[in-house]
């Protein structure tokens, strides 16, 4: 049960779902904040995007947001679930480009702080390929994610376990978007 009373039913509106519902006036921003980092034109495409606050969700042992974040991603990536998987298990050894390994890499320093990332990494990350703009939504999306993930484990949200559960919400966010006129806000 959520720490606060959110007024909802919280297997129907589970993780930041509730609390989105709760403040309407909030998730707006926060809405459009995931649909640009997530979905809007970049040359990262929005699995490696959703990839990133996969990753960053699960070292925050966020599970609503790593559950769901990973599905967003495995649905949008060609190798599905198992590269999620894979990434989130032994980064080092998964089978991605060289320039994700190296984005992922900086998100992975932004979610222990924004501090640790480091010349070198950003520059490694340079030398696989990234751009500016790629280096600093890989930076902005782990920094909301970490954002994202404290909001929803601060207020003791609920998070359905098991992939099905996030079916309906994974085909809903990719075919209209985050905050999207047809249901429920789902960053």
């Amino acid at each position: 049960m959520a720490h606060i009373d959110l007024g909802v039913d919280e297997k129907q509106f589970p993780g930041i779902t509730g609390p989105m519902t709760y403040r309407p006036e909030t998730a707006k921003p926060l809405n459009e904040l995931a649909e640009v980092l997530l979905r809007s034109p970049n040359s990262l495409p929005p699995g490696e995007r959703e990839l990133i606050a996969a990753y960053v969700s699960g070292r925050n042992e966020c599970t609503f947001c790593c559950a769901s974040h990973s599905a967003f991603a495995a649905a949008q990536l060609a190798e599905g679930m198992a590269l999620v998987d894979q990434v989130r298990a032994d980064l080092d050894s998964a089978p991605v480009s060289a320039k994700l390994r190296a984005l992922l890499r900086i998100a992975g320093a932004v979610q222990i702080s924004g501090r640790n990332v480091t010349t070198e990494l950003v520059e490694g990350a340079r030398a696989e390929g990234a751009t500016d703009v790629e280096i600093h939504d890989t930076v902005l999306i782990a920094a909301a994610f970490c954002m994202f993930n404290r909001y929803v484990d601060g207020l003791g949200t609920f998070a359905p376990t098991g992939q099905d559960a996030y079916a309906e919400t994974t085909r809903r966010i990719i075919e209209v978007g985050y905050g999207s006129a047809a249901g429920t806000p789902a960053a």
